[in-house]
């Protein structure tokens, strides 16, 4: 990769959707760009476009300076980058893995690297692919700050904001594991929500405004009851948990009536329920998160 980055080359691993995307977004922003996958004829389209398409992973990390790996997991990107032959091309280059999986995989991978002397950030694309290289994008990185930097002109290709959240290589792997623990937690509650309003001869259709107005109420709460949480304060003034659980008792009966399984609200009226035996029925929600860490 020239150091002016007038032409920045970059090399992209694996082509799903989301690599597709990211390899298309560098190619739209006049990134020089070679591609791999493991399944022969997903680059076609990129190659018309003007990709170089490599025959091998190590052809593949050979050709750039910067690599972008995407793929499943850690045991799919594993077992593209433990190979000598990949090891040896990437030596004195930069990875960046955009692979999502755990904060342990990440910095077992960061010790990796380091013993092959590869240059590793770590990081999350926390929007679907369609968003890529649209101001709408948002990534997360981890790892050392100058490589980071280095290379975040690059990096800005993709689109949309990009956040380093510091040199410790699972920052942006416990970030992603957190937020998607909100999303699929809600999107859990959503479709226990549709078979429930269905019961009640309700359609999705109906329900969906109003879930969109209970969706909008979430902002405001998220950052009140993080406060709540990183201050001890644990404050119930706006719902304490002895009210909350009446609630959650409402919506496991309604739903049992008509036979659909509840275990995750069951899980959670639990919590509470063993929140308020301890003492804590006047505190907030988020003396829930206290409780689930206590060991």
């Amino acid at each position: 990769m020239s150091t002016n980055l007038t032409r920045p080359t970059v090399t992209v691993l694996g082509l799903g959707p989301m690599g597709r995307a990211l390899a298309g977004a560098f190619l739209d922003a006049g990134v020089h760009a070679t591609v791999w996958n493991r399944t022969p004829g997903r680059d076609a389209a990129l190659v018309a476009r003007g990709a170089v398409s490599a025959a091998t992973p190590e052809e593949a990390v050979a050709a750039s300076e910067l690599t972008v790996i995407c793929v499943v997991n850690y045991d799919a990107s594993d077992a593209v980058l433990h190979r000598e032959e990949v090891e040896a091309a990437l030596k004195g280059r930069t990875l960046v893995n955009l692979t999502a999986d755990s904060p342990d995989r990440a910095r077992a991978t960061a010790a990796w690297a380091v013993q092959h002397g590869i240059g590793y950030l770590d990081g999350a694309i926390m929007t679907p692919a369609p968003s890529i290289g649209t101001p709408e994008a948002v990534l997360i990185h981890s790892g050392p700050a100058d490589l980071y930097e280095r290379y975040a002109p690059v990096l800005a290709a993709l689109g949309g904001a990009h956040t380093h959240l510091g040199e410790e290589i699972g920052r942006a792997a416990g970030f992603d594991i957190a937020l998607l623990d909100i999303f699929w937690t809600a999107m859990a509650g959503f479709v226990h929500a549709l078979a429930l309003a269905k019961a009640e001869g309700i359609a999705g259709r109906e329900l969906a405004p109003f879930a969109q107005g209970i969706g909008a109420i979430l902002p405001p709460l998220f950052a009140e009851f993080a406060e709540d949480f990183d201050s001890g304060s644990y404050s119930g003034a706006i719902n304490p948990l002895t009210s909350a659980v009446s609630t959650m008792a409402h919506v496991v009966h309604t739903a049992e009536s008509h036979g659909i399984e509840s275990g995750l609200m069951r899980a959670a009226e639990g919590l509470v329920r063993r929140t308020i035996a301890l003492g804590h029925g006047t505190d907030g929600v988020s003396r829930l998160a206290e409780i689930l860490s206590r060991r």
